[in-house]
């Protein structure tokens, strides 16, 4: 083996932006289905605190994006439901190579014993019979009751309708008001042929490291979360990667695999936009906690199921993107009744200078996300810094 190519932080940082599709100026015409591809899949969660995350995922890469959009794609086809590291959508070039996650996760989830449905064979063929024979539906369909009133309990059809969804016996073919209706996999998804199981491997470990630019034997199996660490290490021993040395924030250096043409991803990697953006906190480019901090320096965690006398900052807080550069978090709240977007914590990096230019940018994205979500005004409840 050569030498490592050595990668400065600033270019690392450069690189990574721009292979979340996050470097341009988030304008001009949409394509939704490219941000999807380029992403691969887009993360979708209950939580609306301004809007669901799935559609501010989508918005931070185009602002023509507008809520609920990615409905239409599932309806559509153009994507399909199914379950990487949480619930995501998923663009149907995956899906020929998506039969190993079928086969593990609805594995998987039928050995856990918290998630048996307590449902007999039969009661459990008379679920898939009813959607069989009705069409899609709904968890309301159903009348089995939880067995406790503990924050993740789920009755028994709930969890009988979700292991077949896992295992893609039942698939997602729409959802109505954020209600997931159900219908047999092979009424949902496209038709195709599966790949044989080492080339699908092979093509989900390739389409990794295309969506990560460079990573470790983890990063690249954690990407679709749809291997074993054993897999990922196996392929990535055998794949032509490059070698290559990443410059942390902190100064330091550590090794990675990067895509074999990532000398002339470097030599065209434009400088990102100097707009001041508003993320998401399930936004792909800071899923990785640990990859965030060594690259930005930016220490960041979802505190939304940390009890509240627990958290360092607040309950759902957005990360403040700034050029190549995190520059503070920002807990944000709407009112829709009231048409108000209100400001609620506010958390600059310490040693950063908050100067009115700064600010001023600030104000316009929260302009611009209080118009996405349909609301009239900011109102700022917490103290500028």
């Amino acid at each position: 083996m050569g030498a490592r190519l050595k990668i400065p932080n600033r270019q690392a940082r450069h690189l990574w932006l721009w292979t979340n599709a996050l470097a341009d100026t988030p304008t001009g015409a949409l394509d939704l289905q490219a941000i999807i591809w380029r992403l691969g899949f887009v993360q979708i969660d209950t939580i609306r605190n301004v809007t669901r995350a799935h559609n501010h995922i989508l918005w931070s890469r185009n602002q023509n994006v507008r809520e609920g959009m990615i409905w239409k794609q599932l309806a559509q086809r153009e994507v399909f439901e199914h379950f990487t590291h949480d619930a995501s959508l998923i663009d149907k070039r995956v899906l020929p190579y998506w039969r190993r996650q079928f086969d593990r996760l609805g594995e998987q989830v039928g050995r856990f014993e918290w998630y048996q449905s307590g449902l007999a064979k039969a009661q459990i063929a008379d679920i898939r019979k009813r959607i069989e024979t009705e069409g899609a539906l709904s968890t309301h369909a159903f009348d089995t009751k939880a067995e406790s009133r503990e924050m993740w309990a789920r009755p028994p059809h709930k969890k009988a309708l979700d292991q077949m969804w896992y295992a893609g016996e039942l698939a997602t073919c729409h959802r109505e008001n954020f209600v997931k209706y159900y219908d047999l996999g092979e009424r949902v998804f496209p038709v195709h042929d599966p790949a044989e199981d080492a080339h699908a491997l092979n093509w989900l470990c390739d389409q990794a490291i295309d969506r990560l630019s460079f990573g470790s034997t983890g990063e690249i199996g954690r990407f679709w979360d749809a291997m074993s660490a054993a897999e990922a290490k196996d392929w990535c021993g055998s794949a032509q990667l490059v070698p290559v040395e990443i410059e942390a924030a902190d100064k330091g250096v550590y090794p990675a695999l990067a895509h074999p043409d990532i000398e002339a991803r470097l030599a065209a990697l434009p400088t990102p936009t100097t707009r001041l953006r508003i993320l998401n906190p399930f936004d792909p480019s800071i899923r990785d906690r640990a990859r965030l901090e060594r690259l930005f320096g930016f220490d960041y965690r979802n505190e939304m199921f940390v009890p509240k006398s627990k958290r360092r900052w607040g309950y759902y807080v957005y990360p403040l993107l700034e050029g190549d550069r995190f520059v503070g978090r920002i807990e944000l709240k709407a009112d829709r009744k009231a048409g108000t977007l209100s400001v609620i914590g506010f958390w600059p990096e310490p040693g950063l200078r908050w100067g009115a230019a700064r600010h001023t940018k600030l104000d316009a994205e929260l302009q611009r996300f209080a118009r996405f979500a349909a609301l009239d005004q900011v109102r700022w409840q917490a103290a500028r810094g």
